[in-house]
């Protein structure tokens, strides 16, 4: 008996498969979360643990940086962040892939930057079964994060994404690090079933002024203070603070020493610039302000305050506040939101024509000191000394110029004289005093800022460590202008030996080779010039600038001079 049409139908309706879930795999999750979060590059060195993240990258647009070295992936991720007030991304596989990123972000942890390391590891079925580059990698970076997991689910992956980005900002920023087994990213899931969180909407405002009464207390030291000064540190420029900070210096008058990654935020020339009378400063001050920078041995634990004048703290982490020195007054929150709130709270309550006298004193204790060093910055001495080189770097700077100094003593020199132009324009590691940040910090700054000039200074020691991404940045064509200080010596150590054990055994393990890294920028396809004779240094770096190329002025430099700092052994007391 033949079949009747509704009968056809029905049978059709039974034997017809149901459409399959539309599914995403773990990999596509971590982009779709680093989208979300505003992140447009990681930085990496590939692994079979990962490859699936760049496939997620390629197809939500985000550009994928190879390095040669993970320590220079986990630098370019803090470098980024520090350019563009973004978290930085790092990628980067399991067991020696993460080990060799520790030290990024360690740097990262101590100078408090914002950044997520994403790290590989072997499937979870192969759990303790001794898996290819399996490593407790979670308890190791532990210690020097804000948080580290690893995400169990492929389901999980995006919302534990969206979670380490949230732990970056607890407090003072820093890194997270989240470790994803490969069959977690190999797999998928429905994407129904995965978790997401939006754009925005899972992390809130970290603008907090926190205890207005505190704010109002703050305006009332201000008002009658007589000799104020404020130190603005890194902290200012971490939370995009530095308008808040000029007005408030502007308006408030006071005198403002910069330190970090706050360099910058007032030109030099400025009336309310100050850089090299600030030991004066802080001992005729009656109220001394350290915004966003901890009593570390930079600030010789607060020692160097004097006692009798009173000290308010700002700072992000309560932890940083009081700790070191007693302080009178503490604030926590935004630096920035912070003083614009003092400002405004002080509004009509300081005259001006009060601090007249102040200032002079300084300017006077300035200007005494920077004729004092004047002979050696302009030295024509042969080797050059590493002042007159600072010299000519700071002249060759433009009010674009972003620098970034990478090394010890020679870095140490260039503190005390360059200069940067604007908010923004100065990167060094920070306290944890890494050398090799060079190289992976001109990238970022490259990478970030394309139209930008990037200056930077290395030692050679330094520059050694990290060195052979400079074919990275002929690779991605971003050019900069390198100079080496080059003295065949990691100088800082150098003078520490011969101080406690004498000349004869002051060459021991610190003495370099004779490198022409003139000749290594060549050879990976940039432009390299020697130089010898100071008045060649700026001329040379003109025709690095002209040659639109990253580039390599090997300047050779005076090994026997050594900085104040150095010698004052200051790092260590």
């Amino acid at each position: 008996m033949a079949q009747t049409v509704s009968e056809s139908n029905a049978v059709a309706a039974v034997t017809e498969p149901e459409p399959k879930p539309e599914t995403i795999s773990g990999g596509h999750l971590v982009a779709k979360a680093l989208k979300a979060e505003g992140i447009d590059v990681i930085f990496t060195l590939c692994g079979g643990h990962i490859i699936d993240i760049y496939d997620g990258c390629v197809d939500e647009g985000i550009a994928v940086v190879d390095v040669r070295h993970e320590q220079v992936a986990a630098h370019a991720a803090d470098g980024y962040a520090r350019m563009t007030g973004k978290p930085g991304c790092a990628v980067v596989t399991a067991g020696p892939g993460t080990t060799d990123a520790v030290t990024g972000v360690a740097n990262a942890f101590r100078a408090e930057s914002p950044m997520l390391l994403i790290g590989g590891q072997g499937a979870l079925n192969q759990h303790k079964m001794g898996s290819l580059q399996d490593l407790p990698h979670v308890d190791m970076m532990t210690p020097i994060t804000k948080f580290a997991a690893t995400v169990p689910h492929t389901a999980r992956v995006a919302d534990m994404v969206s979670m380490a980005f949230r732990e970056c900002y607890n407090g003072a920023p820093g890194p997270s690090f989240l470790e994803i087994p490969r069959d977690i990213l190999d797999n998928s899931v429905p994407v129904e079933s995965a978790t997401v969180p939006e754009q925005g909407r899972y992390r809130g405002s970290t603008k907090s002024i926190g205890d207005p009464a505190n704010v109002e207390a703050l305006a009332d030291l201000l008002a009658h203070a007589e000799k104020p000064v404020v130190l603005l540190g890194t902290q200012v420029w971490t939370s995009r603070g530095s308008d808040a900070a000029i007005e408030f210096v502007r308006q408030l008058d006071v005198p403002a020493y910069m330190n970090g990654s706050a360099r910058g935020t007032l030109p030099p020339g400025d009336p309310h610039h100050f850089h090299l009378s600030r030991r004066y400063g802080f001992n005729n001050a009656d109220l001394i302000l350290i915004v966003g920078t901890p009593f570390d041995f930079r600030m010789g634990y607060g020692r160097r305050l004097p006692k009798g004048a009173t000290v308010v703290q700002i700072d992000m982490d309560y932890r940083t506040v009081g700790k070191n020195r007693d302080i009178d007054l503490g604030l926590v929150g935004d630096p920035g939101a912070i003083l614009a709130a003092v400002t405004q709270a002080s509004s009509g309550r300081v005259r001006k024509t009060d601090r007249k006298a102040w200032f002079a004193e300084l300017r006077a204790e300035e200007d005494a000191a920077y004729q004092k060093r004047l002979p050696r910055q302009l030295s024509d001495a042969n080797p050059i000394h590493p002042l007159r080189l600072a010299h000519e770097i700071n002249e060759f700077l433009t009010e674009d110029s972003i620098y970034i100094g990478d090394g010890g003593d020679i870095v140490t020199f260039s503190g005390g004289v360059v200069q940067p132009k604007a908010p923004g324009h100065w990167m060094d590691p920070g306290p944890l005093g890494t050398i090799g940040v060079g190289i992976p910090f001109v990238l970022a700054a490259k990478y970030a800022r394309p139209d930008q000039e990037v200056v930077a200074l290395f030692g050679d020691g330094a520059f050694s460590l990290t060195g052979w991404d400079f074919e990275t940045l002929v690779r991605f064509n971003l050019p900069f202008v390198g100079v080496v200080g080059n003295n065949s010596s990691m100088n800082q150590i150098r003078y520490g030996q011969e101080a406690k054990y004498g000349k004869d055994r002051g060459r021991i393990g610190n003495t370099l080779g004779d490198v022409k890294y003139d000749e290594f920028a060549r050879m990976l396809g940039g432009y390299g010039e020697e130089v010898r004779d100071p008045k060649d240094i700026g001329p040379a770096m003109q025709r690095a600038r002209e040659s639109g190329l990253p580039s390599l002025i090997n300047v050779w430099v005076d090994p026997d001079a050594y900085a104040p700092g150095t010698m004052n052994q200051t790092m260590y007391k």
